[in-house]
């Protein structure tokens, strides 16, 4: 008999001990679990092929010794959330929308989170008085026309608490458009029920953007719960976190992009690894994503290639790009192709 989803939550593995006792002889650092624990759910933990820190499932789940390493440009909250909350829990660096924190926890903390500081305590969810707050804030603020709804993962919240924070926000007029950010399809995919997806349905425009980082993670499960969520009408995009040592090949995240567009999730963002605590191991130079943008332009069509952004605590997301323009002058742009070659183009005479 298959486990049901919360079976999988009741069941995963959250401490040191816990771990060594089932894998005795598996390399895991006991510092750096109790500055940042884990939560590890039997079916993620059943996508290892590899016990030690070259395989991408383990290493982006397992406590390692280089999370300790400390440099100054690290922070506990890099993109400074905290100073950008009008309202406790609402994040505004833009304009136009907002992001709501409704739940600390996850089905599994990753250990390149960006909000360590908010996940590590499992905090509970949306109380009457936050949603209150939120929701005369939007109400005092129509130039706010998309909420973002994140956690930790929102899509652990009771159903109760998950479906009156979307009601209330959908009594908000000028809200044009909900999104939901989650990992469950990558890490508890059972918990896409076809109940769930229909119930979700109701309040479009809605969007759910998730996180598969690795090919390994487009199961037949996490393949299930995208069908079900894309047959209710609702839109997938995914975002990727580029990972030294896990995704930073272009063949990896070109098999990957390729792996969701035919499971009808958009790749929507490939993020350069934020400057948080505990993951200067993770981190990639600019480079190395840059190389593999151009690596994917010609080889994927323009629905297939993300774009490649730095997100930055007072300016938002950057797109970076490779550089296609050579030299220019008042008559010619010299360009660079995607398979390396270099063309002239005219400019308009006038």
């Amino acid at each position: 008999m298959k486990k049901t989803w919360n079976q999988h939550l009741q069941q995963s593995i959250c401490t040191l001990a816990e771990f060594q006792r089932r894998f005795p002889h598996a390399p895991i650092d006991a510092t750096a679990c109790a500055t940042f624990p884990m939560r590890i759910t039997p079916y993620y933990l059943g996508l290892i092929r590899t016990f030690d820190f070259s395989d991408p499932i383990y290493a982006q789940c397992v406590p390692q010794s280089a999370e300790r390493a400390a440099p100054r440009w690290l922070d506990e909250d890099p993109l400074a959330e905290r100073a950008q909350q009008p309202v406790p829990g609402l994040i505004q660096r833009y304009p136009d929308r907002v992001l709501l924190i409704t739940t600390g926890q996850c089905a599994v903390r990753c250990r390149h989170c960006m909000r360590k500081r908010i996940t590590k305590h499992e905090c509970a969810g949306v109380d009457t008085t936050t949603l209150e707050r939120w929701i005369t804030y939007l109400r005092a603020h129509p130039e706010v026309r998309d909420v973002l709804v994140s956690g930790g993962d929102p899509l652990l919240l009771p159903e109760t608490q998950l479906f009156d924070l979307l009601r209330a926000i959908r009594t908000v007029s000028s809200v044009e458009i909900i999104r939901i950010a989650t990992r469950i399809p990558v890490t508890l995919p059972m918990r896409i029920t076809r109940q769930l997806a229909r119930q979700l349905s109701a309040f479009a425009p809605l969007y759910i953007n998730t996180h598969f980082n690795h090919p390994v993670e487009v199961t037949p499960e996490a393949a299930h719960a995208a069908k079900l969520l894309a047959d209710a009408g609702i839109p997938l995009g995914n975002q990727t976190v580029l990972l030294k040592g896990i995704n930073d090949t272009p063949e990896t995240i070109e098999t990957l992009c390729r792996l969701l567009l035919r499971n009808r999730i958009r790749p929507y963002y490939l993020f350069q690894c934020d400057l948080v605590e505990g993951t200067e191991h993770f981190r990639t130079p600019l480079d190395t994503g840059l190389a593999i943008m151009g690596y994917l332009r010609g080889r994927l069509s323009g629905l297939g290639i993300p774009h490649f952004a730095l997100d930055t605590p007072e300016n938002g997301k950057i797109e970076l790009l490779p550089n296609a323009i050579l030299s220019r002058t008042p008559a010619y742009t010299l360009l660079r192709t995607t398979n390396n070659k270099t063309i002239r183009y005219p400019e308009p005479k006038n």
